[in-house]
């Protein structure tokens, strides 16, 4: 049963605090036998103060005195060490789960929202640490009493265990019938929960489109339906455990009356003393106490089980391009990058690149040009490993990149895209990414290259000063010198420029452009381009036709061969009155 797979796998992955664990678990039964003894050392109590040597009674007290005062010092530690134990893993869980996502390659970021991931992050750590906090202060103690103490009420008065024998049977039968009427109902009511935050995410990711287009009622109408959908399977699955609830409760208050009946009669013809009868009553109420606490864990278990399994499913996506086992660090070289006959296709999509080779020489700089779709990011996204070819090798300095560890290939190159995709932290925080150990001299010195020096202490904090959300607060200009900053002070062999240049005005252009050329100088540089004018001064430039190289050769070259790169530049000449 995946229910019960899944909280297995959770207690599972406590690793180190397991040996903690199996102490509290030691703990817990010594509260249960504890708890197990107090009512029956009250009928005791009681037996001695009627019959007809109370003499015996100091003794009693001062057992149960013991025994209360032994039972208050284990709970107090149980709790203290079950909150440690529960909100140390929380944050290890949730440190996991990030720490994965971040790994997973473009193709699950393309499927995944982020915000329904950040949602699946905080409500499955949520979920277990609420399942290992109440699991050791409370639930294991209880599962204790029932399944070691109550069998033993049988040697005490087997009459009388009946009665809560029977409690027990039907907690655990209506227990059983409500999660086999709503596990499914709760399962469709967390995917609209997840599709709720989605809906949310998606227009406050993009609320300039929202405003522009006045589409804010629009996409309240939307979030009130998907609300609508939530409320219809949630209702339902309340419904059932609020009846189990009160049935619950009243099976309980059923037991007290029949032990008490029950004894009663039994005293009548002598099968039972007061003292037992006032035991089972106490057992009884203790039970009912601790039943209701059951009720409630496991009704937050079943209601809480999407998110577990949300959070594990996230956390067993496989990678699509795995690390080789035994992978050794890229030895820097001076970065002569391969392709050997690269083909590629994406899952269930026609082949893009079918049969691309070609040498980019160290301290080079190759153009990648062509119609769109034509493969040119995709090539650079296999050399990245952002994807494994399907056939074919890319090699960096005669390293085929799939023998080395991702870390190294991706300090050996640097990326400056269109969007320069500035985090929503400080100027220095930004820059420091690619490196994290830079010095302020070799930071100021990568700046004053990518001419972002003199606009970045005319802010008001200066290194300091916070970008916001995508860097919302700089021009494009400025952001794509910070892009153009980081790059520089990564100071990669291998250089991406994807598009860098293409958001920008031309005397934004001119200025990122200067910076640019800093940034290229020594490297081994790919641009991906649709303005050719900017490719003019490439040492080799390739045309991509259909996922094949069609052309190759310096600019003049190829505008002499009057074939495909030549009419992709007389199409833009002819278009750039109209811009």
């Amino acid at each position: 049963m995946e229910f019960l797979r899944n909280y297995l796998r959770v207690m599972h992955i406590l690793g180190p605090d397991r040996a903690l664990g199996w102490l509290l678990t030691a703990a817990n039964l010594v509260l249960a036998g504890l708890l197990f003894l107090d009512p029956l050392l009250f009928g005791r109590v009681i037996d001695t103060v009627a019959g007809p040597n109370p003499e015996g009674l100091l003794p009693l007290l001062a057992l149960w005195g013991g025994i209360g005062a032994v039972s208050i010092g284990a709970n107090i530690l149980v709790a203290l060490y079950a909150d440690r134990l529960a909100h140390r893993n929380r944050l290890k869980a949730m440190a996991r789960f990030y720490a994965h996502v971040l790994s997973l390659p473009p193709s699950f970021h393309g499927e995944a929202q982020s915000g329904r991931l950040m949602k699946i992050m905080n409500s499955g750590a949520g979920a277990m640490f609420n399942i290992w906090l109440t699991f050791f202060r409370e639930a294991q103690t209880t599962l204790t009493t029932l399944v070691v103490m109550l069998p033993l009420t049988i040697f005490l008065n087997w009459r009388l265990s009946i009665a809560l024998i029977l409690l027990v049977l039907v907690f655990c039968v209506m227990i059983f019938i409500v999660i086999g009427r709503t596990e499914q109902g709760q399962s469709q009511a967390e995917d609209y929960q997840y599709k709720l935050i989605g809906v949310a995410q998606d227009a406050l990711s993009n609320v300039v489109v929202v405003q522009s287009f006045a589409r804010l009622r629009q996409e309240m109408q939307l979030f009130e339906d998907t609300t609508r959908q939530v409320i219809s399977y949630q209702f339902p699955v309340l419904n059932w455990w609020a009846v189990a609830s009160v049935m619950t409760r009243g099976a309980s208050t059923i037991a007290v009356i029949g032990i008490v009946a029950l004894g009663t009669w039994l005293h009548s013809k002598g099968l039972a003393g007061v003292g037992e009868i006032i035991s089972f009553v106490g057992l009884a109420t203790m039970l009912i106490g601790r039943l209701d606490g059951t009720m409630g864990f496991i009704s937050r278990l079943f209601f809480e089980a999407p998110n577990v399994r949300a959070f594990f499913k996230v956390i067993d996506t496989a990678t699509s391009v795995p690390e080789k086992p035994g992978a050794v660090r890229l030895v820097r070289g001076p970065g002569e990058v391969e392709f050997k006959d690269v083909r590629f296709g994406y899952p269930h999509a026609p082949v893009v690149l079918g049969g691309i080779d070609f040498v980019a020489k160290p301290g080079t700089t190759v153009a990648l040009v062509g119609q769109t779709g034509a493969g040119k990011s995709t090539a650079m996204a296999l050399l990245q490993r952002l994807w494994d070819p399907t056939s074919g090798h890319i090699t960096i300095d005669g390293q085929d990149i799939r023998d080395i560890t991702l870390e190294s290939l991706r300090e050996a190159i640097g990326v400056v895209f269109q969007d320069a995709m500035l985090l929503n932290r400080s100027i220095r925080e930004n820059l420091l990414i690619g490196r994290p150990d830079a010095t302020q001299d070799q930071l100021e010195q990568a700046c004053r290259l990518a001419e972002a020096h003199d606009f970045i202490t005319r802010q008001a904090q200066g290194y300091d000063t916070m970008v916001g959300e995508r860097g919302v607060t700089l021009s494009g200009g400025q952001r794509q010198r910070l892009a153009i900053a980081r790059a520089l002070l990564k100071d990669p062999p291998i250089l991406i420029l994807d598009e860098a240049t293409s958001a920008l005005d031309a005397a934004t252009e001119a200025r990122v452009s200067r910076a640019l050329a800093a940034l290229m100088h020594g490297r081994t540089t790919f641009i991906i381009a649709h303005r050719l004018s900017t490719v003019r001064d490439a040492d080799e430039i390739l045309v991509f036709d259909q996922g094949r190289i069609a052309e190759r050769g310096t600019f003049q070259s190829l505008m002499a061969k009057d074939g495909i790169f030549a009419q992709l530049v007389a199409t833009q000449l002819e278009q750039a009155p109209a811009h």
